[in-house]
C-alpha cells in the first residue's frame, strides 16, 4: 500500500474552513474542507497517514507557562529564524493566533497519542522556499505552481479554496520531510518548524530517509489568516 501524508491548513475556530489534503505517493491529492475537531480527527485517522503536517504553532516559547500568561516570551527560536529570513508571520501570542495555537497543540496531542507522527509546517514560508506565489496572488497562480511541482488529483478540480491549496502545500512539506528534502528550523528542545529546502522544483527524485519527526512536548500568505 502506497504511503500518504495528511496536510492540514488549520483554522483557529471550527466556524472557519480547515483545508484538508491527503497526498498519496508523490503527486495524488484528495482535498476537503473540514470544520469540527472530530471530523478532522476522523478523516485523518481514516487516511492512515505516515505523517501529519499541520499549519499551526504546536509548541510554546521556552519559559512561557501558558497561552494565557501576559508578557514575554512571545517568540520561539523557529520564529526568530523566520524573522532572520524575512518571512512574515504572526506571533503565536497575538490575538486570534492564541486560539489557533491552542487548537493545534490539542490536535497534535491527539494524533501523537494515537501513534501518528506530527510536524509543524507553514505554507507561506514553504511557498517562499519553493519559489511559489502565496495565496494573496490568487487561487489560480498558486494552483498552477503546485501543478508545475507535480501535484495532481483534486488540485485540478475547478472549484477549490485557498485553504485546500495551503493544505496541499502542508502535505508537500510533509512528503519532502519524509524524503529528507526538508529542513527543521528552531530548537528541538523547544519546538521545530519544517520548511522545504530552497529551490527544489521536482518531486520525482527520491532522497534519503529523514530523521523521525519530533513529538510536540506537551501536548497564509501570512500565517494565522485562515
Amino acid at each position: 500500500m502506497t504511503s500518504c501524508v495528511v496536510g492540514l491548513d488549520l483554522a483557529g475556530s471550527p466556524r472557519r474552513n480547515t483545508g484538508f489534503c491527503v497526498l498519496t505517493g508523490a503527486t495524488s491529492t484528495r482535498l476537503k474542507v473540514l470544520h469540527e475537531d472530530d471530523e478532522i480527527l476522523t478523516q485523518t485517522m481514516d487516511a492512515r497517514p505516515s505523517l501529519v503536517s499541520i499549519d499551526a504553532p504546536l509548541t510554546l516559547p521556552r519559559g512561557r507557562a501558558s497561552l494565557e500568561a501576559r508578557g514575554p516570551p512571545h517568540l520561539r527560536e523557529c520564529d526568530r529564524e523566520l524573522l532572520r529570513r524575512r518571512i512574515p508571520f504572526f506571533p503565536l501570542t497575538l490575538g486570534p493566533m492564541r486560539m489557533l495555537t491552542a487548537r493545534g497543540m490539542r490536535l497534535a496531542a491527539e494524533f501523537t497519542g494515537r501513534g501518528m507522527p506530527v510536524i509543524e509546517s507553514y505554507p507561506g514560508g514553504a511557498q517562499d522556499a519553493l519559489g511559489m506565489p502565496r495565496k494573496h496572488a490568487g487561487i489560480e497562480p498558486l494552483r498552477a505552481a503546485l501543478k508545475r511541482y507535480g501535484m495532481r488529483g483534486d488540485v485540478e478540480r475547478p472549484e477549490i479554496t485557498h485553504d485546500e491549496l495551503d493544505a496541499v502545500t502542508c502535505a508537500l512539506v510533509g512528503r519532502l520531510f519524509v524524503l529528507g528534502r526538508a529542513e527543521s528550523i528552531g530548537d528541538p528542545g523547544e519546538g521545530i518548524m519544517v520548511l522545504p529546502r530552497r529551490l527544489r522544483t521536482t518531486p520525482s527524485t527520491e532522497g534519503r530517509p529523514a530523521r523521525s519527526p519530533r513529538r510536540p512536548p506537551t501536548a497564509s500568505a501570512t500565517r494565522g489568516e485562515s
